[in-house]
């Protein structure tokens, strides 16, 4: 046979399908399904901690802003909420012993440069 200018030689190409036995193949496919199953169950158990630990996040970033609005309301009403205070404070205790280390430091500095040895 000649078809575009090939000779084509009867029968079929490629491979030979092979004499598998049906039960084996039926065995294989359901371990196939098994292990489908197993992986979706896990895939679907880690969106699901996901799901929640965003949640969880979610609500405390909503409890962290209501606490802020709450803050800002007592401010307008001129008080400062005693939470906003011990962060000041805390922060101007911070400063302290921030300029009295550097103090420190640069007193070492001094010292050390007067001496030549």
């Amino acid at each position: 046979q000649v078809v575009g200018g090939k000779v084509k030689k009867p029968g079929k190409r490629g491979r030979k399908p092979a004499k598998i036995d049906l039960k084996a193949k039926l065995e294989r496919s359901r371990q196939s399904a098994r292990e489908c199953r197993a992986r979706k169950k896990l895939r679907y158990q880690y969106l699901e901690e996901l799901v929640s630990s965003r949640e969880r996040a979610i609500c405390a970033l909503r409890e962290e802003l209501e606490m802020y609005k709450q803050w800002c309301m007592a401010m307008d009403q001129g008080k400062i909420p005693s939470e906003i205070k011990a962060l000041l404070t805390g922060e101007e205790q911070g400063k302290a012993q921030q300029n009295s280390t550097k103090l420190a430091k640069a007193g070492k500095t001094e010292a050390n440069s007067s001496n030549p040895w």
